[in-house]
């Protein structure tokens, strides 16, 4: 439940930040894409944005990064709580994947 709940978190991240990549260029698309003196191309850097956009875009950023980190703690404590069970129900640990070779204890 935890994976899924970070990977909705993700997901209305994602979404905001598309919405405000959209809301970005809408405010800033009269500004001049090449500079009239040396006819180079010029962009919006981060420090030009209005405060709310601002704002807005690095509480995205931050959403979305949480919402990942939610979703691999929760599939780590997926796994790990399966693990449990599975010992619970045998009593024998798991074996190793195929492949894979255990030194003895």
């Amino acid at each position: 439940m935890r994976a899924l709940c970070g990977a909705i978190i993700t997901a209305g991240a994602l979404i905001g930040l598309g919405l405000a990549a959209i809301g970005i260029g809408t405010r800033y698309q009269t500004y001049p894409y090449h500079n009239a003196e040396t006819g180079k191309a010029q962009w919006v850097h981060l420090r030009e944005l209005d405060a709310a956009l601002l704002v807005a875009l690095v509480v995205l950023i931050a959403a979305a990064c949480i919402g990942v980190g939610i979703a691999f703690v929760g599939l780590a404590y997926h796994h790990r709580h399966r693990h449990h069970e599975f010992l619970k129900l045998h009593g024998t640990p798991m074996p190793p994947p195929p492949g894979e070779h255990r030194l003895p204890a």
